[in-house]
């Protein structure tokens, strides 16, 4: 996932001590314990995280991965159960009565060669989709994985501040949207417990120490495009006895965008974008088909429909001008968008207000995709939210520059550790700790 520029503008600058049963949440000596705690153990974390970066796996094939982070959770005291949901794994600790709250990891990465430079980098590669390719950790899902860790570790740790179970879930092939699927066809609220709150995390080009979040709508919905233009193939040179489907495909990507800018509200947030287009085999013969392949984000359900209407009228349309078969157009339903749930978001909020302070901010909701949302969307109130990766100075700079530092999903995406991971710890424990806290009091 990856930050828009409405989300970078609205971060311009500008020891453990048992509670009483209902006390409120010290958050300052929480905090303190949750940082000396991960002093502790950053070395240990370090490792992990630069060994999961430099070693990534694609979707579904996470098995390294996955017994990487399921040797760090039994030794923490879980219990845990591997491959569910084919890679996943889920990482259970109770402490006594109460609820279940979880949290989830991913745990695939993308197919894309890394060039960051750093001593760590991936070299790895592996076959995808008929092909040899690059993998690398630029979705920052490593990150996710280190902080997902280390909260394990600092809430057994505080374990005299909570009553119930902790269920941590690793999840595989969230880059392609199947991976919570998966688990969930393969019982994951069934086989364990269901959570009675849920929390995730994304990290972003933006500053370290900085948390974001939002209320309500956080992600987009996410569709697939497939259009096949059906023409007529011939010379290139004579193209009069031709019905070229490369010049209804190119058409096609220009005329769709009049769908985003006269069809939709402008003020209503929707997005086509064209990620592949193939047509023929050689310079001088017009081809008898094209294909396009593509994405469809969108917040908005009513907005979501009416795209999915202009989509199609526009690809018929083009044919029809061309005086061309009618195309054959699929839009795939994917993920829908993550909606925060109020309750748990309220609950946070004021833990993670306290102790973040004006880093703790509310942003614009992301356009990138999630598929956290299946499980909200299976009854888990959630809440999802998001770290920054980056020096404030060096982020700063960028910005005024003109060209930001590179976000998620670019082959220079380079989180700065230490700090990060701190951020992701201390964010998460502090969000379950809340949660716990809350329904200890029964609100």
């Amino acid at each position: 996932m990856q930050f828009a520029k409405p989300l970078l503008a609205a971060f311009a600058l500008g020891s453990t001590v048992a509670l009483p049963a209902h006390a409120e949440l010290d958050v300052v000596s929480l905090k303190q314990s949750i940082e000396t705690s991960f002093e502790s153990e950053y070395p240990k974390l370090d490792a992990l995280y630069k060994d999961i970066h430099a070693h990534p796996e694609l979707a579904f094939q996470e098995e390294k991965t996955a017994a990487k982070l399921a040797a760090e959770m039994r030794a923490i005291g879980f219990v845990v159960t591997e491959k569910v949901g084919r890679t996943g794994l889920v990482a259970l600790y109770k402490n006594d009565d109460g609820p279940t709250i979880m949290v989830r990891t991913e745990l695939d990465a993308l197919p894309m060669e890394e060039k960051t430079g750093l001593p760590y980098a991936s070299r790895d590669k592996t076959i995808w989709q008929g092909r040899e390719t690059f993998v690398s950790h630029s979705c920052g899902h490593d990150i996710h994985m280190a902080s997902w860790v280390g909260t394990a570790k600092t809430l057994v740790g505080l374990k005299d501040q909570w009553k119930g179970t902790l269920m941590f879930i690793a999840q595989p092939a969230e880059e392609v949207t199947a991976g919570a699927r998966a688990m969930l066809a393969d019982g994951l609220f069934t086989r364990f417990p269901k959570p009675d709150a849920g929390f995730a995390l994304d990290a972003g080009a933006f500053p370290y120490g900085f948390v974001s979040y939002r209320v309500g709508v956080g992600s987009s919905n996410e569709d697939g495009l497939y259009i096949k233009f059906k023409g007529r193939g011939g010379h290139g040179a004579v193209p009069q006895a031709t019905i070229d489907p490369v010049m209804m495909a190119s058409r096609f990507v220009v005329d769709v965008q009049s769908v985003i800018s006269r069809e939709k509200d402008p003020t209503e947030f929707g997005v086509v974008s064209i990620g592949s287009l193939h047509a023929g085999t050689a310079d001088n013969i017009i081809p008898d088909e094209a294909v396009l392949l593509g994405t469809i984000r969108t917040f908005n359900p009513d907005v979501r429909a009416k795209m999915h209407d202009g989509i199609e009228r526009t690809a018929k349309a083009v044919a029809a001008m061309a005086n061309a078969p009618a195309p054959d157009i699929k839009i795939t339903e994917g993920t829908k968008a993550v909606v925060n749930d109020a309750a748990v978001v309220a609950t946070a909020e004021k833990v993670l207000k306290a102790a973040f302070g004006d880093k703790f901010r509310v942003t614009p909701p992301f356009t990138p995709s999630e598929d956290f949302s299946e499980y909200i969307n299976a009854g888990v109130p959630s809440m999802m939210f998001n770290i920054g990766v980056y020096e404030l100075e060096k982020w700063a700079a960028a910005n005024k520059s003109g060209t930001p530092l590179p976000g998620n999903h670019s082959p220079l995406f380079a989180p700065v550790p230490k700090p990060t991971i701190q951020t992701g710890v201390t964010a998460m424990t502090l969000a379950v700790l809340s949660a716990f806290d809350q329904r200890a009091k029964g609100q």
